[in-house]
């Protein structure tokens, strides 16, 4: 089966200072994200996760009290769209992961639990209610996350959206439909060979080859 394609669009990146650690640490560093100050032990928590979603350095804390002001108007503002947009992407793999019918792909489960769960979580890096950057640690755990969830997630939403087609087709709620990742592949492949079948038609017609024209002498 082909893989599920997902939309390319422009994907707005978090500070480039999360990717760039200080070259050594000063006492003067930044510590805090607006008149939050973030504990030790609760960034060493933090770290720990980073490491089991796939990163390979420890965030400081300059890094994210500075990434905190670059993206802090210092307003009630919404979040920043780099946040904004991870956020969702953690909504949809915590939904992913919550919905019964579908079975997450074994090479990806766990991660996908540990974003979930950090979702879920009440003991955040940095507290939600702080404006705009207060989602700023989920969006790094997302982010981090991604490249082992990216494709699983777009096979998810093309399972919600031929589920929901579905549901519509036989008048009835997504929910309460018996649809689950085998029947998911099941559409795909049946809605592939329609779309196959329909640029074979768009490319051929079905109308006889006009007759060679001849002349009379």
């Amino acid at each position: 089966m082909n893989a599920v394609m997902t939309t390319r669009h422009l994907v707005q990146p978090l500070p480039s200072v999360l990717d760039t650690p200080p070259a050594f640490a000063l006492p003067h560093r930044r510590k805090a994200i607006g008149h939050f100050r973030p504990a030790s032990a609760d960034l060493e928590r933090f770290n720990q996760l980073l490491v089991r979603l796939g990163r390979s350095r420890p965030l400081v804390f300059d890094q994210l009290a500075t990434a905190a002001r670059q993206l802090s108007s210092g307003t009630d503002e919404p979040a920043p769209g780099c946040i904004a947009e991870r956020i969702s992407w953690m909504e949809t793999v915590a939904g992913m992961v919550a919905d019964r019918a579908w079975t997450v792909a074994a090479g990806v489960a766990e991660c996908a639990r540990l974003v979930a769960g950090y979702a879920r979580d009440e003991r955040d890096l940095i507290p939600d209610w702080i404006p705009q950057v207060g989602r700023l640690d989920d969006a790094i755990v997302v982010d981090t996350a991604w490249p082992t969830l990216r494709q699983e997630v777009a096979c998810y939403r093309d399972f919600l959206r031929l589920r929901t087609l579905e549901a519509n087709l036989r008048g009835c709620d997504p929910a309460e439909l018996p649809f689950d990742r085998a029947a998911w592949e099941a559409a795909r492949e049946v809605e592939a060979a329609l779309n196959a079948h329909r640029r074979r038609v768009r490319e051929s017609s079905y109308v006889p080859a006009p007759a060679p024209m001849f002349r009379i002498h």
